[in-house]
């Protein structure tokens, strides 16, 4: 156990030292990309060139910027922005993330059970009416682009019929923190919760009917239909336990990468501050010390995304565990 907590603790430290150093190379490396002239401004003359580049460290050897950088980012945590001078990258960071975390984890809780739900519903009647029903609602949720539905939301909630009795408790677009009002935050996420997860909801029932589609005709699904158990509880205690396997897979891949920005158009369309904003605007500027944090950020989750993988897995089967 102890060996191989510190194998996957040896993996991530790897995979975090290989992204931090392709990011710092792109942005330093890269023939052209000196951050020099962007922090400087245009048309700046030869001597402020040379104590902008002085003052940031430039003119140092390339490992000695990178190992500078590092201990700012993970060790003093003063690392300064460089398009808005004295901003510090890690309290912005720190400050977007419970609102990536709030939305997130909401609409991957409404996802998971609406998919399984579904999921379960169209393979257990399968070639009827319901289970075309299903997976065509399924299908028009992921063609459905997020940022398309949330306009209309908005539209719907913030505008039309707003000061309706149907959504007059529906905030502003923005985040209310939970720890100043529960009831707020909660009535600011539940729109953008359910927004984010129709996409998410189409993609795995249909996934998770397919599986348990694929598994209906397996050894252990007729050995227990034929000790006389329910077409109900065969399928959900033992086709569901088994279909999870790829589904569970999948969620900890679309979770991290949602909480690393991957749902940048949902925050932009609800006027939500979280990471996902934070790294565009980062971009947009090419602010290397906000694009590092904000990209090692998303580098974290989806290795501990991985590693719970690993655990649920061997929950889910046992032969993982085993070694077969």
């Amino acid at each position: 156990m102890l060996m191989s907590l510190g194998r996957r603790l040896g993996q991530t430290v790897f995979v975090l030292f290989g992204i931090s150093v392709l990011i710092f190379a792109v942005f330093f490396a890269t023939p052209g990309a000196d951050p020099t002239s962007r922090i400087a401004g245009k048309n700046a003359s030869p001597e402020t060139m040379e104590r902008v580049r002085h003052e940031y460290g430039f003119d140092r050897p390339l490992p000695m910027q990178y190992a500078t950088m590092m201990k700012k980012l993970f060790i003093t945590r003063d690392l300064a922005s460089y398009t808005n001078r004295g901003q510090l990258v890690v309290p912005e960071i720190i400050q977007a993330a419970p609102i990536t975390l709030s939305l997130v984890s909401g609409a991957a809780l409404i996802w998971v059970a609406a998919s399984v739900l579904t999921g379960t519903l169209a393979a257990g009647f399968r070639g009827t009416w319901l289970d075309r029903g299903l997976m065509m609602a399924g299908l028009l949720g992921i063609s459905i682009p997020v940022f398309w539905l949330g306009q209309v939301a908005n539209l719907i909630t913030q505008a039309r019929w707003h000061d309706t009795w149907m959504f007059s408790w529906v905030p502003g677009p923005g985040y209310i923190p939970f720890t100043e009002s529960p009831s707020g935050w909660f009535r600011a996420l539940i729109i953008p919760w359910m927004v984010l997860a129709v996409m998410f909801i189409g993609i795995y029932g249909r996934v998770l009917r397919s599986d348990l589609v694929a598994v209906s005709g397996e050894d252990f699904m007729r050995t227990a239909r034929a000790k006389g158990l329910s077409p109900s509880r065969v399928m959900i205690r033992h086709g569901l336990r088994t279909s999870m396997i790829t589904f569970v897979s999948l969620f900890g891949l679309d979770f991290a990468q949602l909480l690393g920005g991957g749902a940048l158009l949902t925050e932009v369309v609800f006027g939500l501050q979280g990471v996902g904003r934070l790294t565009y605007q980062a971009l947009s500027g090419l602010d290397l010390p906000l694009i590092m944090a904000s990209v090692m950020y998303s580098a974290v989750f989806v290795v501990l995304a991985n590693a719970v993988v690993d655990l649920v897995y061997v929950a889910l089967d046992p032969r993982v565990r085993d070694g077969r």
